[in-house]
């Protein structure tokens, strides 16, 4: 998905818990993990290789690589590489990893998803919910969880999975510059309960504790938030070029005009001047935490 050209609209919100059109847009990448499936599924049957034991090379059950080589499920990178090695494939299914990557996200959210892999700098504002990027496991199926029609388990897996892999960024090297500011009150909704609130402050503060990433907090008794008109989310490559992904009321648009991303870049820098600073935002979560 191109990000260097005109505003791109990408449908309903990834982290907000998509819905109608993120559904259409989920069988985009489709016929790329049933094309996968069915090349893992040759190549398995060439070596005469059963299932059973492939999966117990793989480390999965034998169900597992049977939604795999259906694609009914979105293997993770490191799995596609283990299957070409165990299957002796010589690079025909690690060939697969990008276009089978890019699969697990709803077409949608494509661009951004590609846009945190190369940020230098990411700045987002939060709420209703967490940015998925610092979503706990438990807290991604609390989300998920509400969606209504009920999401069947297979999709449940696929989207925790995606949101999973996107926590890759804390690791990178070098290491990009991450901010955010969360609203207070999505730290004291209990998605899922107590137990995950409480999991989730504290992955919070484990998270931000980490050198290159900011979290602060605007409490609800600030008089002033530039942020009433929503989240949204800035990100910087490393050639200077600003993104800006934003939603409202179920609808992101990622934008590249040049302008937009300064206007929202300065705009975050407003909001963070009105949030608490880092240092008052941990004794706030941990206030909070201390109080479950």
């Amino acid at each position: 998905m191109a990000v260097d050209e005109a505003p791109v609209n990408v449908g309903d919100g990834w982290d907000n818990d998509d819905g109608a059109a993120a559904r259409a847009a989920d069988k985009s990448g489709q016929g790329v993990v049933v094309a996968f499936g069915r090349s893992m599924k040759m190549l398995r049957l060439r070596t005469g290789m059963e299932r059973a034991e492939f999966s117990k090379q793989l480390g999965y059950t034998a169900s597992s690589v049977a939604s795999f080589e259906q694609g009914r499920r979105i293997p993770p990178p490191r799995t596609i590489d283990r299957a070409d090695e165990v299957l002796d494939a010589g690079g025909l299914l690690t060939v697969w990893k990008e276009q089978v990557e890019r699969a697990q996200y709803p077409a949608f959210f494509q661009g951004m998803a590609a846009l945190e892999k190369e940020a230098v700098e990411l700045l987002s504002y939060n709420m209703p919910v967490l940015n998925g990027l610092l979503q706990t496991e438990e807290y991604m199926r609390a989300l998920l969880a509400m969606r209504r029609p009920p999401l069947d388990e297979e999709t449940i897996e696929q989207r925790v999975a995606a949101r999973l892999a996107r926590h890759s960024i804390f690791d990178r090297r070098p290491a990009p510059f991450l901010s955010f500011v969360l609203d207070e009150s999505l730290l004291r909704r209990p998605y899922g309960g107590r137990a995950v609130l409480r999991g989730q402050l504290e992955h919070l503060l484990l998270t931000g504790r980490k050198r290159n990433v900011e979290i602060q907090v605007m409490p609800l008794d600030r008089e002033d938030n530039a942020g009433v008109n929503g989240p949204f989310t800035v990100v910087t490559r490393k050639d200077g070029k600003q993104f800006v992904y934003t939603e409202a009321r179920g609808i992101g648009s990622l934008e590249t005009d040049p302008e937009q991303g300064v206007l929202a870049a300065a705009l975050y820098g407003i909001i963070r001047s009105q949030a608490l600073s880092p240092r008052e935002s941990t004794e706030f979560i941990e206030g909070l935490l201390g109080s479950l």
